[in-house]
């Protein structure tokens, strides 16, 4: 049975993912777009891993077929390259990206996005299931391929101040990860005026044994390269982009409680963007930290990059976070692009005329240093159905010796401290897994605070 998750369908290429069920799909998909929007257009795009391509063009003949106007990319191309195409087209009704974006080569994926290159909705996505057809249908039509990447390079190119890049001319590592951003991110920065080094660049399907997730040890290679090539910085992105993450010029994979804040101080004071800034309620304090610094207000929404988007639906936001460095600027696109937050990343750096290592050691002596980390339990499913039930009713007196100040079930358990130290406890929606997290100024108040958190979950079940 096909089941999608928040935003689409993934699933391992030996088990599901394979073209009947992508072609039962693409028939689901046909059928809701042609039914809400006859002859409106549908943007497809898809990424490097092993079959994508192929994909691709099926879901484009099925879509064709129920008289949709269908534009396929005519290259691998990042997810928020489809996404921008289709909010920039008045004619646009939705799209469908081929990818498992950070997953590993074993596995295949199905995006869907709206109108605007935000998410569908999930009553959307549900109604797809139940549209979905033990058999595909036959039927192909005619669609267009045509160049999604170029129009989107250059309007990221018209956010950025292309003179004082140029002019610092710093030198960057680039590693897509083997993923749809190849070669995209380093044109980009090329055509600004910047010497890239670009790694990870040759055709593996199999990802060269990574997986194109932009955290360690992963990016162990970028790292690497940064420091041998003596760099000012290296770059990373996901397996379709939409995720990104900086390296300092000691090699240092920066956090996202630092890459975030340092981001969002270039949108305010080298943008004069003002207004709220989303993030979820796994997000670092270091990042509330900086927008109030800023002057911009802070909501903390339920994990899920939907509910960011709804969030963003109101004008005033100007940047919305997830917990890993998922960024999104509505301004641009309301969907995260791992593109623009490297921009924005050289912009800063070629603006400061410092290092990156001295930004950071400047921005934690602004607004001070946290220490993050998540532990994941893995529950059988009873187990896990045992504390789901349970946890509303938890509300601790302490943790870890510490008294609250505040608790939270909007998701999960989340319990606050008059410092800014937090732990939270959340199952998964989609496994038996229970996810625990903590944030404190020391390792070891973060680390006390886990241990006392996943033993909470252990005595609730």
């Amino acid at each position: 049975m096909i089941r999608f998750g928040y935003d689409g369908w993934r699933a391992r290429f030996d088990d599901g993912f394979d073209s009947e069920n992508l072609a039962r799909v693409a028939d689901a998909l046909g059928v809701m777009w042609a039914d809400s929007a006859p002859d409106s257009t549908i943007y497809v795009g898809y990424d490097t891993r092993h079959g994508s391509a192929d994909g691709a063009r099926l879901v484009a003949g099925i879509l064709a077929a129920y008289g949709l106007v269908v534009k396929m990319s005519d290259a691998p191309c990042p997810t928020p390259a489809v996404a921008w195409a289709c909010a920039q087209d008045d004619a646009a009704y939705g799209a469908v990206i081929l990818t498992a974006s950070e997953r590993s080569c074993e596995y295949g994926g199905v995006l869907v996005r709206g109108f605007d290159g935000g998410p569908v909705s999930r009553d959307f996505l549900d109604e797809v299931e139940q549209a979905i057809s033990l058999k595909p249908s036959s039927e192909r039509g005619a669609f267009e391929e045509c160049d999604l990447v170029g129009p989107y390079l250059e309007h990221l190119a018209s956010l950025v101040d292309r003179g004082v890049i140029a002019a610092r001319r710093p030198r960057i590592v680039v590693d897509a990860m083997y993923g749809s951003g190849t070669a995209c991110l380093a044109r980009l920065l090329g055509e600004l005026g910047c010497e890239v080094i670009e790694i990870h660049v040759e055709k593996r399907e199999d990802f060269g044994g990574i997986h194109p997730d932009p955290r360690d040890p992963w990016a162990d290679a970028c790292e690497q390269a940064v420091v041998a090539h003596e760099a000012d910085m290296g770059l990373l992105l996901d397996g379709d982009a939409d995720r990104a993450a900086v390296v300092d010029e000691l090699g240092n994979l920066l956090p996202a409680r630092v890459l975030v804040p340092m981001v969002l101080g270039n949108l305010v004071m080298g943008h004069g963007a003002h207004g709220r800034v989303v993030t979820t309620l796994t997000c670092s304090a270091c990042i509330e930290r900086e927008a109030e610094r800023l002057g911009c207000e802070t909501t903390s929404v339920p994990v899920g990059f939907s509910r960011i988007y709804r969030e963003m639906l109101d004008t005033d936001v100007i940047m919305g976070v997830e917990e890993y460095g998922g960024v999104c600027v509505p301004s641009h696109l309301k969907e995260r692009d791992g593109l623009l937050v490297c921009l924005l990343a050289v912009e800063m750096l070629a603006k400061s005329g410092k290092s990156l290592s001295t930004m950071t050691g400047e921005l934690e002596s602004t607004i001070g240093c946290m220490s993050y980390a998540r532990r994941d339990i893995r529950l059988d499913p009873a187990a896990s159905q045992a504390f789901r039930n349970v946890l509303p009713g938890l509300n601790p007196a302490k943790l870890a010796g510490k008294a609250p100040i505040e608790v939270s079930h909007a998701d999960g358990l989340r319990v606050q401290f008059d410092d800014d130290s937090w732990a939270l406890v959340r199952p998964s929606r989609t496994s038996a897994v229970v996810r625990v997290y903590a944030e404190a100024a020391t390792a070891r108040d973060r680390d006390d605070l886990l241990s006392a958190a996943c033993e909470l979950v252990r005595e609730g079940f």
